[in-house]
């Protein structure tokens, strides 16, 4: 069976008949579900919060999952009906960073390709993001979320060169000083 009508469409009681039943609808999606919730405008806040719990009692840990495969989905479902103060919301964003990273290691997932993710090629040869698998435009890329683990090959190359360069200036310098003695 298909549902055949869009999540943020849907009443609270037709969000909870499709969550119960969600094994007999083929186009059963739970991110889709999960965006409908702080998509849709005929909910209160009240409403999205109980609905918000209620499927986390069936979708617990693909929920959990959802802080690394679309993390801004996270943040507005656990922030609904909460006051934040830029603090407060620096520190869940770092929350959910710390938690990306422990998830990509528990699954022991090497890669992000997935997702939101895709690889960050702003242009800028300097830039920190990039070969971080950020997709282009997201709002992930503008506030520019990366892991401890993620290393930057320009600081790399330019270390290398810094280094060759005193290396040869080491030389010359030697060298002036023996020809003005």
């Amino acid at each position: 069976m298909k549902i055949g009508k869009k999540f943020n469409q849907l009443s609270v009681s037709e969000y909870k008949y499709y969550i119960d039943n969600y094994k007999k609808y083929t186009d059963f999606n739970t991110l889709g579900l999960y965006r409908s919730i702080s998509e849709n405008q005929k909910l209160s806040t009240t409403d999205k919060i109980e609905i918000r719990d209620y499927a986390n009692e069936t979708f617990a840990k693909t929920f959990y999952f959802y802080q690394l495969k679309d993390p801004k989905t996270y943040f507005e479902l656990i922030t609904l009906g909460k006051k934040l103060t830029k603090g407060d919301e620096n520190q869940i964003w770092k929350d959910i960073r710390l938690n990306q990273q422990r998830i990509l290691d528990e699954k022991r997932i090497k890669h992000r390709n997935f997702g939101n993710y895709a690889k960050h090629n702003c242009g800028y040869d300097n830039c920190p993001m990039n070969g971080v698998m950020i997709k282009q435009g997201s709002e992930l890329a503008e506030c520019q979320i990366w892991f401890d683990s993620d290393k930057n090959k320009f600081s790399k190359q330019e270390k290398s060169i810094r280094t060759k360069k005193n290396r040869k200036s080491k030389h010359q310098i030697i060298r002036e000083a023996l020809e003005n003695e």
